[in-house]
This record gives structure tokens, C-alpha cells and sequence, in this order.
């Protein structure tokens, strides 16, 4: 996950960037852009192999139609091409498909954003500072909810840091042992008691969140996180290159190999190859493996409201602001239910179908995600008719120059 001023997080491991996105839909084009050619965002491709990352792929969507970009090689060893039906681990792009099902659960009555933590999960939520009864659904999907973030617990992180990843990649992870991890910290803040969606509060972005609304979701359908997401998302959308791997260490074909120097820095770091661990890792927070088509079929049918009820719609869509961030972004930037509203800093042109308030900043509503040897960025107009999904098979290098790539495309 991650953004276009965010810092690397120390273990970018489940979803470690939240990335891209922004656009009101008051502020969408309703005209279709006029035609040009995409030769800005591939040269940002090429950019993202210069600067050393093993390849990239990118899909565009727009009132024209579709655009397929590529860079590099899927496979250091055999030195073959990326392809664009290439599946990948999305990371926290996941997020928004957690989100989706709850709110979805929600226009069906079976749950309610409101409801509690420890209505759901009686007894989970135990801790130095934590009050579950008054931390709820909502809570959890905006990050809003103050409880700490597993994945910046130092042990869990050493277990794959280095040559330690080699000897953790395939153990599996209980959802309750990631949430536990966290509990040992204490609250980072107590969410607003009583507070209304967008109302200003703290915020910190957690997978831990993401863990617990994956546990809902199960306790809400009596069944496992992989079937919701198939029967609410993947089959009717006919998502064919998406999939909940659940406890499967392998990517289906085709795919690149994922490459990453596991958080050592510096130009002497180790890239190894990480295509195979164990996805437990990272749960309903950044386990599900997808395409960039399948990817972009989802964020627009979802920002042109083609996916939820108006009422769940505007749920997604209220966002509250993430001032204050461990580096995930700016001051201007907010985050709704799953899904980032972004602000990017544009060429200052003000002429383009990404600038909506002419002065060069152009905004969009989408996420990203990092996972050891894979980086996913989506990103898509409030009206959903301009997209990009784009992923790398390598999780170092300047995180700008991902940026540039967005920017090209959204900010012209």
C-alpha cells in the first residue's frame, strides 16, 4: 500500500503502502477525455526497469477504451517478458474487496457498520487500552478504530527479514495469532465514541483492522472469508484471474516470478526470489491474487456505483481525513471505507481529465498494496470511467517513480 509521499514502511509485508486515489464523484467528468496516447505513463514504465525494478505491467481504461502497458522480465532466470494477463498478489488491494462484502452483508441486513467489535468477536478484542464495545465495523474498515498494527510488531517482522524468510515462508498463520500479536501493544487512541462518519478523529492506518473485519465476515456467514469473496465478488463479477489462495503458498499460472530484497537497503542488498509463502500472512488484509484487468473491471463497476446500494455507496465513499499518518500521505488526503481519496500533485497544467480544480492537482479514489516481490497500485476517477492498475515484481526502488506513472496518466 502505498502512497505518492509514503515513506517504506519497515515490513511492507501485507500491505504495506496504501496507495492512490482521489476524486469526489460531485467533481467526476461526465465528457469523455480527448484522445491521446499513452506515451507518457510507458515511459514511466520504462523508468520503473531503469531504476532497477525486474519488470512492471499496467492496464488503462478510459472513455477510448483499453491500453495495455509493459517493462522488464517476469523472470530474472530465464530472462522472459512481463505479460499483462499476468496474475499477481494484489496486497492491500484487498482492502477494498474486505470492505465491499461487509458493506454488501450490510445492504442485506445480516450486519450493521455500527455494531461492535465485541458483538461479532466476543472476547477478541483484549488489551492495554482497548474498549472493543465502543470500537466498531466502521472503525475498523476507515482505520479510525486505534488498535495497533501487527505488522509493526519488531519480532513478527524479523520472522521475515533476511534469511529468516526462507524458514518462516510457509507457516500458517491463524487469524486470531496476527490479531494477538497486535493486543500486546497497547491502543495507539481510543476511537470517538458516538462520532458520525467524516466527523474529524484520529486515524492510523492497521491491518490489524483488516484481520478483524475478515473475522466478521466469517462469524456473519457462517463460512470462510474465500467463499464470501467468491459469492459476493468474484463470481458474479466474473472475475476469472481473481483468487482467495486461503492457505495455498503458490501462484497460479500464468504469473511472474515476485522478487524482493526483504527489507535490506542499501545497493548491495540481496534480491531473492519470495513467489512462494504462505498467504495467512496476510489474511483479509492482503492475500488475494488477481490481474490488472481484473482489478481495474472491479474499481470501475464499483466508483460508478454498479456494485452497492446508494445508501452502502455513500458509506464507502465518506472519508475521513489521515492527518497525522505514520507516512502513508498527505494532509489533504482521506480515506474512506476500503478505498483512499488522493490527492496528486500534478504537472500544473490544469488542462487534464485528472485535474479537477485547475491548478495542477488532480485527484482519484483507489488503493495499493506491497507484499514481499509484489507492488499494486489502482487508481480511478470518481465517475469510474478513467482507470490504471498497474503492479512491479520487485518490492525496492524509488516509490516516485510509480508515482510518475499515475501522474502521466491522471494528471495531463
Amino acid at each position: 500500500m502505498g502512497s505518492h509521499r509514503l515513506r517504506r514502511r519497515p515490513l511492507a509485508l501485507l500491505c504495506a503502502w496504501v496507495a492512490l486515489a482521489l476524486a469526489a464523484p460531485a467533481l467526476a467528468d461526465s465528457s469523455d477525455p480527448p484522445r491521446r496516447t499513452h506515451d507518457r505513463t510507458q515511459a514511466a514504465l520504462d523508468r520503473i526497469v531503469a531504476q532497477g525494478t525486474p519488470g512492471v505491467i499496467a492496464q488503462v481504461r478510459d472513455g477510448h477504451g483499453v491500453w495495455n502497458g509493459r517493462a522488464g522480465l517476469r523472470d530474472l532466470a530465464g530472462q522472459q517478458p512481463r505479460a499483462v494477463g499476468e496474475r499477481f498478489r494484489i496486497a492491500s488491494v484487498t482492502k477494498t474487496f474486505t470492505a465491499v462484502v461487509l458493506l454488501k452483508l450490510e445492504a442485506e441486513g445480516r450486519i450493521s457498520l455500527d455494531d461492535s467489535v465485541e458483538r461479532w468477536l466476543p472476547g477478541v478484542v483484549r488489551g492495554e487500552g482497548y474498549r472493543p464495545r465502543h470500537i466498531t465495523v466502521r472503525h475498523l474498515l476507515n482505520h479510525t478504530s486505534g488498535i495497533y498494527d501487527y505488522n509493526m510488531d519488531e519480532g513478527f517482522r524479523a520472522l521475515y527479514a533476511g534469511d529468516a524468510f526462507d524458514q518462516n515462508r510457509h507457516r500458517r498463520w491463524e487469524p486470531r495469532q496476527l490479531v494477538d500479536i497486535a493486543l500486546a501493544h497497547p491502543a495507539n487512541f481510543q476511537p470517538e465514541q458516538g462520532s458520525r462518519p467524516g466527523e474529524p478523529g484520529e486515524w492510523d492506518y492497521s491491518d490489524t483492522n483488516y484481520i478483524l473485519a475478515g473475522m466478521i465476515i466469517e462469524e456473519a456467514t457462517g463460512g470462510t472469508y474465500k467463499a464470501a469473496v467468491e459469492q459476493y465478488l468474484i463470481k458474479p463479477l466474473g472475475l476469472r484471474g481473481t483468487s482467495v489462495p486461503d492457505t495455498s503458498p503458490v501462484l497460479p499460472d500464468p504469473h511472474a516470478r515476485h522478487y524482493s530484497t526483504l527489507f535490506e537497503e542499501g545497493p548491495d542488498a540481496k534480491v531473492r526470489d519470495v513467489t512462494e509463502f504462505s498467504p495467512t500472512v496476510a489474511f483479509s488484509a492482503g492475500q488475494i491474487i488477481s490481474t490488472i484487468d481484473d482489478v481495474n473491471s472491479f474499481m470501475t463497476r464499483l466508483l460508478r456505483g454498479e456494485l452497492l446500494p446508494a445508501a452502502q455507496q455513500r458509506r464507502l465513499l465518506t472519508a475521513v481525513s489521515v492527518a497525522g499518518d505514520k507516512g502513508h500521505g498527505g494532509e489533504d488526503d482521506l480515506y474512506g471505507l476500503g478505498i483512499r481519496r488522493f490527492k496528486l500533485d500534478g504537472d500544473g497544467d490544469g488542462d487534464g481529465d485528472g485535474d479537477r480544480d485547475g491548478d495542477g492537482d488532480c485527484w482519484a479514489w483507489g488503493h495499493g498494496g506491497m507484499i514481499p516481490g509484489s507492488g499494486t497500485r489502482t487508481v480511478v476517477s470518481g465517475d469510474g470511467r478513467h482507470a490504471m492498475t498497474m503492479n512491479r515484481n520487485g518490492d525496492w526502488g524509488e516509490q516516485k517513480l510509480e508515482d510518475a506513472a499515475v501522474i502521466a496518466e491522471f494528471c495531463r
